[in-house]
């Protein structure tokens, strides 16, 4: 479920504002995404300016370096945090919900935001400080991401009351990359083939396409051509070629022992990197 609307204003260096979360929430048939969902975008049954703010902040935030996402399973991501909260705030109570966000441009102004389905869980470590974990759910086949959302997107977390109406978000906390999950494939013929003779290695480097649900072919990528001699463990480059505009790999060489011929992509910000496996020759 894509977030595309404006968050109510933030300010100040932890990028601290107050939403609100409409009376309905109280309902407790209504869930944590829904809620959570309804504070980011803003579309609040009150305006900013009236609603309470939660005396709740969050620090130490942990998150992968990057989410490899493909284009129909669910993916989800563990992120960790401190939560810290004033006095008058039961984090035990069923009232009290809170959770992370990572979200594409800024706070206050998002292209995506992406949440979990379920609040975080948090275990005291004092009367005012909890160590909290909690996930992002991301469902690509839902219609969740747009190809243009590849890359950065920062961390950050939410607190609520379902009662009171109060809230708090944060911003800022960490980055990582939402990634296109890559394949690569690979094929060395003929099988076998003379010592002298000519290889043809082919393959194809291909990404998810969000927007479709299809895997493409990434075009005009440097890939990396390696051979592994047989009965070793170490490949080494032999040339590096790039994809044409199918993303399609192919490239000679010349048969000189048996071994492994894989293609190896370094990936980009976008796109994670792959590399394929091994095909064996056997050279006579």
């Amino acid at each position: 479920m894509r977030i595309r609307a404006t968050v109510a204003a933030v300010s100040g260096a932890l990028a601290l504002s107050a939403l609100a979360v409409p009376a309905a929430q109280a309902d407790n048939s209504t869930s944590y995404r829904d809620a959570a969902v309804q504070a980011v975008s803003g579309k609040s049954a009150f305006a900013a300016s009236d609603a309470a703010q939660l005396d709740v902040s969050f620090s130490n935030l942990k998150i992968a370096k990057a989410v490899k996402v493909g284009i129909s399973n669910h993916v989800s991501t563990k992120v960790t945090y401190t939560l810290t909260h004033g006095a008058d705030v039961d984090i035990t109570s069923e009232d009290f919900a809170n959770g992370p966000l990572i979200y594409k441009g800024t706070l206050d102004a998002p292209v995506n935001v992406l949440l979990g389905y379920e609040a975080a869980t948090c275990t005291a470590t004092s009367a005012t400080t909890a160590d909290c974990a909690g996930l992002i759910d991301i469902y690509p086949g839902d219609g969740d991401l747009l190809n243009s959302d590849a890359g950065t997107w920062k961390a950050g977390a939410l607190a609520l009351n379902y009662t009171t109406e109060d809230t708090a978000i944060q911003g800022d906390l960490g980055t990582t990359l939402v990634q296109r999950y890559s394949k690569l494939t690979v094929n060395a013929s003929p099988e076998p083939v003379r010592k002298g003779k000519t290889i043809t290695v082919t393959g194809k480097l291909s990404r998810a396409n969000w927007e479709d649900n299809e895997y493409h072919g990434y075009t005009n990528q440097p890939v990396k051509l390696q051979f592994r001699k047989k009965g070793t463990s170490t490949y080494t480059t032999v040339k590096t070629i790039k994809t044409n505009s199918t993303g399609n790999l192919k490239t000679t060489v010349t048969a000189s022992t048996d071994g492994y011929f894989r293609y190896a992509f370094a990936g980009t910000t976008t796109t994670p990197a792959v590399s394929a496996a091994g095909d064996f020759v056997d050279v006579q």
